[in-house]
């Protein structure tokens, strides 16, 4: 289950870098707002999702 969560987490994390864009030099340019609701319901059920079929692989390991 701990590499399950560890994958989710990680393709998480690759989602949230990728959403932000560069990151080059901002100056003092003002920062983007905050994700839309849809982007973080979107991103929970990904989230679950790989939570699911985690622990489904654990499960059919388990019975293996």
């Amino acid at each position: 289950m701990r590499a399950g969560r560890a994958a989710a987490a990680l393709a998480v994390t690759a989602l949230l870098l990728t959403a932000c864009g560069g990151h080059g030099d901002a100056g003092n340019a003002p920062a983007p707002p905050g994700p839309a609701s849809t982007d973080v319901a979107r991103l929970q059920k990904l989230v679950d999702g790989a939570e699911s079929a985690a622990s489904s692989a654990e499960s059919d390991m388990a019975r293996d």
